[in-house]
């Protein structure tokens, strides 16, 4: 038996994360029942994305030029080098606004249950980074899993004879957290991290 073309795009759909096969077959019978509104523009973006959307070989965000448009503007502070786990964590720290310097983006964290060690991350591109450019700062913006704090540690263990000050950020309690809905680690976090 052969897969119809709407079986093969609710396949495609349940892929994604956040979907499983039900909710997948309902966004496909909504875009159909929205062909000309939703799913023609739907396709004719992906088609765009497919043709213009590059990694930037500097810092590895996804844009439309390369290098991008964060690596290029000369009014951000070159010196500190925001490094995170991913292109989402990037965007997630743009659109707080509080960032003024540069990233890198490490393309996922050591792992050894997955079989992910140094050499599938970008750290040879960050060390050339810190090497050649005026580096004077890594903030390390990683998660706060085992697999980030690891890797966190690698790098600090890896650059600690280079000129640069290692910094990660502060982690406990966020603006607006009850501690009756936090967890145990949260909140020991917040004790030790402490002002």
């Amino acid at each position: 038996m052969t897969e119809t073309e709407l079986e093969s795009l609710i396949r495609l759909f349940a892929r994604l994360p956040g979907f499983g096969k039900r909710s997948a077959r309902r966004v496909v019978l909504h875009l159909i029942k929205k062909k000309e509104s939703l799913l023609v523009p739907l396709a004719q973006s992906i088609q765009n994305v497919i043709e213009h959307i590059r990694t930037c070989p500097v810092c590895g965000n996804l844009d439309s030029c390369s290098p991008c448009h964060i690596c290029q503007d000369q009014r951000r502070d070159k010196t500190v080098l925001c490094v995170v786990q991913d292109v989402a964590d990037l965007w997630a720290i743009e659109r707080s606004a509080a960032f003024k310097g540069k990233y890198h983006v490490l393309g996922g964290l050591l792992s050894a249950i997955e079989g992910i060690g140094p050499d599938e991350l970008r750290l040879p591109v960050l060390e050339n980074r810190i090497r050649q450019q005026e580096v004077s700062e890594i903030i390390l913006a990683l998660p706060a899993t085992v697999d980030g704090q690891t890797t966190g540690h690698y790098i600090i263990e890896r650059f600690k004879k280079l000129p640069v000050k290692i910094s990660s950020l502060a982690q406990g309690i966020p603006v607006g957290g009850e501690l009756d809905y936090l967890d145990d680690g949260t909140i020991q976090t917040a004790l030790k991290a402490r002002r």
